[in-house]
Parts: C-alpha cells; structure tokens; sequence
C-alpha cells in the first residue's frame, strides 16, 4: 500500500517554469511562473500591462522547468544577470531558428505536454 501512496505523491509535484519571450526583433523577456501556458496567453492576449504588452513580446523561445519554486526564482535571477549574447546563445543551443513554442490558441503548451 505505501508503494501505491508512494507513486501517486510522485505524480503529484508542483513544477514551476522559467521562460524567455521574444518579440519578432528579438526584444527579450525573462520570467517565472506556475503555469506556463497560461502566462503565455496572459502576455499574448495583453492581459497584463507592462514591458511585455508595450514592446509585444510574446513569442515563446525558451523554457525550463523546476520541482521548485525556489530553484525557478534562482534561474530567473540567474538569467536576469546574464549579458543579452549569453541568453541570445541559451535560446539558439536548443531553438535555433527562435521559433514560437506555443503557437496555438488559449492553452497553446499543451501540445507540449505543459499544463497548469
């Protein structure tokens, strides 16, 4: 039985994310939250006003997840500190092209596997 409560406690760990959004001049964004795609939808859709909205940046070009809302603080402070051509090298190692992430409609990660 405490193998079976073992398992299901295991499914059940928060995850948080770090991310980058780009604009199309490649205006960069770095941020934390719970759930991605809603953060994401959040920015496209303008939800929020501030750096993001007024500089439309909303395209998705990386992301990172942590079983810690301590660890993704840590990285975005991390990535905060970093010159624009170390975050500019991070997005290209695994998205060279920058394309968007989470293209889609209202949930767009969920294509992904990303779900709040």
């Amino acid at each position: 039985m405490s193998k079976d409560l073992r398992s299901i406690s295991l499914a059940f760990v928060p995850e948080y994310f770090v991310y980058l959004l780009a604009s199309r001049s490649r205006v960069l964004y770095v941020g934390v939250t719970r759930d991605l795609a809603q953060r994401v939808w959040q920015h496209r859709s303008k939800e929020v006003p501030g750096f993001t909205s007024k500089y439309n940046v909303t395209r998705l070009v990386h992301f990172e997840s942590f079983p810690t809302a301590r660890q993704a603080i840590a990285r975005e402070k991390q990535l905060k500190g970093w010159r624009r051509s170390k975050k500019i090298a991070l997005i290209e190692s695994g998205n060279p092209q920058w394309r968007d992430l989470a293209e889609g409609g209202r949930r767009p990660l969920d294509t992904l596997g990303v779900t709040g």
